[in-house]
């Protein structure tokens, strides 16, 4: 590793990318910004709800359940700004957000926020990024991870750890020690209250969880899955943010739903930046970070070619970590 450890935000600074001015401009958070987001998202969630009650019992059900579960597990982009807290101006706001998002994701909110604090000290660092996802060796190994089958055994297999009280070797590089309790307790309410959600489905006979939560969550996750490739993987193994991070041009529906978590370089850059300002951020960078103009296809485009091995792999070549 290098010897001088920037901030992105330094390494910025350092370079002559943004002033100091310019970044506290953007840096301003929003309730009323945060909220109207939230309001076009929740709409969205509605609809394709909707669609899968009006589904019931007809061959339009799976495919419902598969777009309202997209739906579903973008929830993730709203639980990763609240774990920066920058979706809304009030501090509570977001942890109230972020652990609905969490609860709903199987993904312990206050776990999450210390696993992504040393992601983004050790950025694609091999060996010290905990949310690291290795270049697939082949298509097989691509296409098993899209299947999203490890991501929920490594999710289910942490949350019952925690339950019973054990944290993990590798955890306790980012967990500190005065909150590894805190991390314990957190998973079993999460776990607690999952089970009082299933008992009650049994008693009452009412499974509305399973048809508008769990299967289009597990039938959605896959899309999740390749959304999160696009932003390191195939990018090289260095410590160089223009080089270890990918940003994709998407659609403007798109960038609502992951609320423009697309433009992934920038907010390593300046991830005290709300998801807002990011386009303005991008705006500024133009020319300075990697920016993958086909999104997210462009990027699968490129690992694929990499694993095939029709252009070099990123991760052989010059790594810093």
């Amino acid at each position: 590793m290098n010897d001088e450890v920037l901030t992105p935000i330094s390494q910025a600074m350092k370079e002559g990318v943004i002033t100091r001015a310019e970044l506290r401009q953007l840096m301003r958070r929003s309730n009323f910004a945060g909220f109207l987001h939230l309001l076009k998202f929740i709409v969205v969630l509605a609809i394709t709800g909707t669609l899968v009650i009006v589904s019931f019992d007809t061959l339009w059900l799976i495919p419902a359940m598969f777009a309202h579960g997209i739906i579903v597990v973008h929830h993730f982009s709203l639980q990763h700004e609240c774990c920066h807290y920058t979706p809304f101006r009030s501090r509570w706001l977001n942890e109230v957000v972020g652990n609905y998002c969490g609860f709903l994701l199987v993904i312990p909110n206050k776990y999450f926020r210390y696993e992504h604090c040393n992601h983004h000290t050790f950025t694609q660092q091999k060996g010290y990024d905990p949310e690291l996802i290795e270049l697939p060796i082949s298509l097989s190994r691509y296409l098993w991870y899209l299947s999203s089958i490890p991501y929920w055994y490594a999710q289910f297999e942490a949350l019952i750890r925690h339950v019973f009280g054990r944290i993990s070797k590798s955890e306790e590089e980012f967990i500190p020690v005065e909150e590894r309790r805190a991390v314990i307790v957190e998973a079993r309410t999460y776990f607690a209250l999952y089970l009082l959600i299933i008992a009650g489905s049994v008693a009452l006979d009412w499974w509305g969880a399973l048809w508008l939560w769990w299967i289009p969550m597990f039938l959605g996750e896959p899309v999740m899955r390749a959304i999160r490739m696009t932003e390191h993987v195939g990018r090289p193994n260095v410590t160089d943010m223009k080089e270890n991070t990918r940003t994709n041009l998407v659609t403007r529906p798109m960038r609502l739903l992951c609320w423009n978590m697309n433009y992934h370089a920038e907010h390593h850059y300046a991830s005290s930046v709300p998801f807002h300002a990011l386009p303005d951020l991008h705006r500024r960078l133009t020319g300075f970070v990697h920016v993958e103009k086909r999104g997210y296809l462009g990027a699968h485009i490129d690992i694929i070619s990499q694993i095939v091995g029709r252009t070099p792999r990123a991760d052989a070549t010059g790594s810093e970590a």
